[in-house]
C-alpha cells in the first residue's frame, strides 16, 4: 500500500514538472513558431485577395474560380510526395526557409508583372502562374514543416506545441482576415501582393536559425530511391489499419467541406450579400468584410479550444471522441443547408442567415480544433520520426486527392444550380462519412 502511494506521489510530481515546462522555452520552437506566424499571415492575405479578385475581374465566374482552386490543388498533390521524400532525407529547416524565399520571390515577381500588364486576362494568367508554381513549392514545404515539431520538442510536449500552433492559426484567422479585408478594399491588389511576398521572405529569415540533430542520408537521391520512399510510406499505412481508416474518412470529409469554405462563401458574398438592397451592419461592413467576420468568429472559437487543449494531458485513445465531434459538425452542416434554403434561397431574410452563420462558424471552429489537434498529436506520437515526412505526405495527398474535383464540381453547381443545392449535397455527403467513422471499429482503436 505504501509503495503504491509513493508511486502515485512520484507520478503526480512528474506530471507537475511537465506542466511547468513550456515549449516557448525552446529556441527552435520559437523560431519555427514566429516564422510560421509571418508566412501564414501572408498566405491568409493572399488567399483572401485571390478568391475575390478572380471573381471581380472575371465577371463573377464561379466556374473559373473553381478551376483555379482545382489547378492549385493538383499541383500541391503532385509535389507533396516529392516533399515527403526530401523531408526525411534532408534538413527540414533548410527546406522550409528555401521554399519560403522562393515563394516570396514568386509573388513579388507576379506583382511586378501585374503592374506591367494591366488587362484582366493577363492578370488571370499571372494568378494561375503563381498558383501553379506556388503550390509546387508548398508541396515541397509542407511535409518538412509537418515533420519538424517532433524533432525539436519533447514527445510529451507535442500536444502543447500543436495547440500553440492552432492558437497561431486562430490569430491569423482573426487579425489576418480583418487585415486582408481592409487591405483588399483600400489598397491596390499589387500592393497587397508585395506585402505577402515580404511576409514569406521574413519567415525564411526566422527559419534559417533553426538547429536540430539532423543525420544526413548516406544514399544518393535518385528517382528509384524516391519511388521506393513513397512506396515505404504507403506500406506503413497498410500495416497500420487504424490510421488508414482515419485517412479514408479524412478524404471524404475534405471532399465535402472544402466547397463550403472555398467556393460557397465567396460566391454567397458576391451574389447574395453584395446584391442585396441592404443587410445588417451595411453602414460600416462592406460585403467582402463579412468573410472577415466569419473567419474572426471561427478564429476565436479555435483559439479558445486550442488554449484549453494546451493545458490538458494527451489522451491515449481519441477515436470515439473524434467520431462524435464529426457527427456534430455533420448536424450543423445539415442545419446550415436548411437555414440557407429557408431564409436566403426563398428570399425571406438574408440577415437571419447571416446571424445564424455567425453562430455556426463559432461552433464549427471549436469542433474542428478539438478534432485536428488530437489527431495531429496522435500521428506525431505513433509514426517513426524517420518516416514522418513521407507518411505525412502520403496522408496529405490522400486527404487532398479529391479536392480538385470537389472545387470544379462545386463551381459548376454554384454556376448552374445554385448555393442551396451545393450546401445540401455537401451536408449529406459529410453526414454519411461521419456515420461511417462513428461505427468503424478501426477508428475506435486510435
Amino acid at each position: 500500500m505504501a509503495d503504491e502511494l509513493m508511486k502515485e506521489e512520484r507520478a503526480k510530481q512528474q506530471e507537475e514538472q511537465l506542466v511547468g515546462r513550456n515549449v516557448f522555452t525552446n529556441k527552435n520552437f520559437v523560431l519555427c513558431f514566429f516564422g510560421a506566424l509571418v508566412s501564414e499571415l501572408g498566405a491568409t492575405l493572399y488567399s483572401f485577395a485571390v478568391g475575390f479578385y478572380i471573381l471581380e475581374i472575371s465577371g463573377n465566374n464561379a466556374f473559373l474560380q473553381g478551376v483555379y482552386l482545382a489547378v492549385c490543388a493538383v499541383m500541391l498533390l503532385i509535389f507533396t510526395p516529392i516533399g515527403g521524400v526530401f523531408g526525411d532525407r534532408y534538413n527540414k529547416a533548410r527546406i522550409m526557409y528555401t521554399c519560403d524565399y522562393l515563394k516570396g520571390a514568386l509573388i513579388i515577381a507576379g506583382a511586378v508583372l501585374m503592374l506591367a500588364f494591366k488587362d484582366n486576362t493577363a492578370h488571370i494568367i499571372i494568378l494561375f502562374f503563381i498558383g501553379i508554381f506556388g503550390n509546387m513549392v508548398s508541396g515541397i514545404f509542407n511535409p518538412a514543416g509537418n515533420a519538424l515539431i517532433p524533432n525539436i520538442v519533447d514527445e510529451d510536449r507535442i500536444q502543447q506545441a500543436n495547440s500553440y500552433f492552432s492558437v497561431k492559426n486562430a490569430v491569423n484567422n482573426i487579425l489576418g482576415i480583418i487585415l486582408a479585408g481592409i487591405l483588399y478594399t483600400t489598397v491596390p491588389i499589387i500592393t497587397l501582393f508585395l506585402v505577402v511576398g515580404v511576409c514569406y521572405l521574413l519567415s525564411g529569415v526566422s527559419e534559417m536559425f533553426i538547429r536540430y540533430n539532423h543525420v544526413p542520408s548516406k544514399e544518393k537521391m535518385s528517382v528509384r530511391l524516391a519511388l521506393s520512399d513513397m512506396k515505404d510510406g504507403i506500406n506503413y499505412l497498410n500495416v497500420h489499419q487504424a490510421i488508414k481508416a482515419m485517412v479514408v474518412i479524412i478524404v471524404f470529409i475534405n471532399f465535402f467541406i472544402t466547397p463550403v469554405f472555398g467556393n460557397f462563401i465567396p460566391y454567397f458574398i458576391k451574389t447574395d450579400v453584395a446584391t442585396a438592397p441592404s443587410y445588417i451592419f451595411d453602414g460600416f461592413l462592406k460585403p467582402e468584410l463579412w468573410t472577415s467576420v466569419f473567419s474572426v468568429l471561427m478564429g476565436l472559437s479555435t483559439m479558445i479550444g486550442a488554449i484549453v487543449l494546451s493545458t490538458k494531458k494527451q489522451d491515449d485513445k481519441i477515436g470515439h471522441k473524434l467520431s462524435v465531434r464529426l457527427c456534430l459538425i455533420a448536424a450543423l452542416m445539415l442545419l446550415t443547408a436548411f437555414v440557407y434554403w429557408i431564409f436566403v434561397a426563398r428570399g425571406r431574410s438574408l440577415n437571419a442567415f447571416l446571424i445564424y452563420f455567425c453562430m455556426a462558424t463559432l461552433a464549427v471552429g471549436l469542433l474542428i480544433i478539438l478534432i485536428n489537434i488530437p489527431a495531429n498529436t496522435m500521428f506525431m506520437r505513433i509514426v517513426d520520426k524517420d518516416k514522418i515526412s513521407k507518411v505525412s505526405s502520403i496522408i496529405s495527398v490522400a486527404a487532398q486527392g479529391l479536392t480538385p474535383i470537389a472545387s470544379v464540381l462545386a463551381g459548376a453547381v454554384l454556376q448552374y444550380i445554385g448555393s442551396a443545392a451545393l450546401l445540401f449535397v455537401c451536408a449529406i455527403g459529410f453526414s454519411i462519412t461521419a456515420m461511417f467513422g462513428f461505427f468503424s471499429k478501426k477508428i475506435k482503436e486510435i
